[in-house]
């Protein structure tokens, strides 16, 4: 994980406002959705998307190892190997 050096403080509502340059790299504008997971001490924030990352699928979906795969391209995964 990389440090940005940027810190910022939770308000009275429990918002926090994600610096520009963070969003800019990562691609997230306004109204789209952040998943929000924990991990021991940690909070991790990905932009959110429900479908497959190779086909784009959004039927079936699992997540393996953080990332989202439909079943179809999880068995041809799996016959890769």
């Amino acid at each position: 994980m990389k440090s940005t050096g940027m810190v910022r403080k939770v308000d009275e509502l429990g918002r926090i406002v994600l610096p520009a340059e963070i969003r800019q790299s990562m691609d997230i504008k306004v109204k789209d959705s952040l998943e929000i997971f924990t991990e021991k001490e940690r909070i991790i924030l990905q932009k959110y998307s429900p479908s497959c990352i190779f086909c784009d699928n959004v039927d079936n979906v699992i997540l393996f190892r953080e990332k989202r795969v439909c079943a179809e391209c999880l068995q041809a995964l799996k016959r890769q190997i």
